[in-house]
């Protein structure tokens, strides 16, 4: 290996071998006690989500309730008649789904 290639090369895979940082989405969805519900998004290393989508969708695919988080990344929203899921994304990798069944009183 030429010797610049060779001074190149070890920074390359030192940094190629430094562990990721992860930091993993969460979202957990509450009903109010009045008929709404409310997400909280985040990340498993503290951070919040503010400005991150959150859509409520039918179990057709329609969009029933789409917004974003907001500054406190939260979002509250009217319980939709039926069966729906709320959809915390991201973005690649950073996607998280809460079934209607899965959300309570909190």
């Amino acid at each position: 290996m030429k010797p610049l290639l060779r001074r190149l090369a070890l920074p390359v895979l030192l940094a190629a071998a430094t562990p990721a940082l992860a930091h993993n989405p969460m979202c957990e969805c509450d009903e109010t006690g009045t008929g709404e519900i409310t997400c909280k998004g985040g990340f498993s290393d503290g951070s919040g989500a503010a400005g991150v989508t959150l859509d409520v969708i039918g179990y057709d695919e329609q969009v029933l309730v789409g917004g974003k988080l907001g500054d406190d990344s939260k979002l509250t929203f009217k319980r939709p008649d039926g069966e729906f899921y709320v959809l915390f994304d991201a973005g690649p990798g950073h996607v998280v789904e809460v079934d209607h069944a899965d959300i309570g009183a909190p």
